[in-house]
């Protein structure tokens, strides 16, 4: 049987919602790496890249391996700076015990100081509590820290430009309620490709260049 690969993968906020939600089950990425380039550049049929022999051309994996999600989070302290955990106990010498919230699931602000509503992925004791300390980039995130892991279902490639409404709204993004009347409202047909090259922009991505990107499919799995 294969061995069962980890990686890490970093996400934004509203991406992380939408996975948490179940509205997010497939994430783009731009096929960067030189060998993949140098297939497609020679004719080989996208799909050849995705083959399982060919696993070391994707650095997001094969169906079957996992993803550990990254994503902004503060470990909570005393007045001090020290690590507390949800007691107020201070932790010593291993961080992993320390109470840790998730910029994500904040409520919406300038995360500077935050009402953080108590649901069970962090203190279900507590009705709210207020944060004012220094959240860690999701680029810092350890492993031990992830809530969300993700399976690989499907691995394909494909141009950025070449997805359906339906791959759109797979990515997380939902039309607003009011422009969502019906399939055929021109409103509704326009929205998805505007709000998909707004999403993919906002991550610094070249819209008109048009790549070809590795569409990972996936479903969220308990860590």
């Amino acid at each position: 049987m294969p061995e069962i690969k980890e990686r890490p993968i970093l996400f934004s906020a509203p991406m992380v919602l939408a996975i948490l939600d179940g509205r997010k089950t497939v994430t783009r990425r731009e096929v960067k790496k030189r060998a993949a380039l140098d297939c497609l550049a020679a004719g080989f049929d996208p799909s050849f890249l995705a083959l399982p022999g060919n696993a070391d051309l994707c650095p997001y994996g094969q169906p079957g391996d996992q993803l550990w999600v990254r994503e902004t989070f503060a470990l909570l302290g005393n007045e001090d700076g020290c690590c507390i955990d949800w007691q107020d106990n201070l932790v010593k010498g291993d961080e992993r015990g320390a109470a840790r919230i998730y910029r994500a699931s904040c409520p919406p602000g300038d995360y500077g100081l935050n009402q953080i509503p108590a649901k069970a992925e962090w203190k279900p004791d507590t009705e709210a509590m207020e944060y004012d300390g220094a959240w860690r980039p999701s680029i810092h995130m350890p492993r031990w820290a992830s809530r969300i892991l993700l399976e690989i279902t499907d691995v394909r490639v494909e141009r950025l430009q070449d997805i359906s409404r339906a791959d759109i709204r797979a990515e997380g993004l939902q039309c607003p309620p009011e422009l969502a009347s019906d399939d055929v409202s021109p409103n509704y047909r326009d929205w998805y490709p505007g709000a998909w090259r707004e999403l993919w922009e906002s991550t610094g991505g070249d819209w008109n260049a048009n790549p070809w990107v590795w569409v990972v499919e996936f479903k969220r799995v308990t860590p």
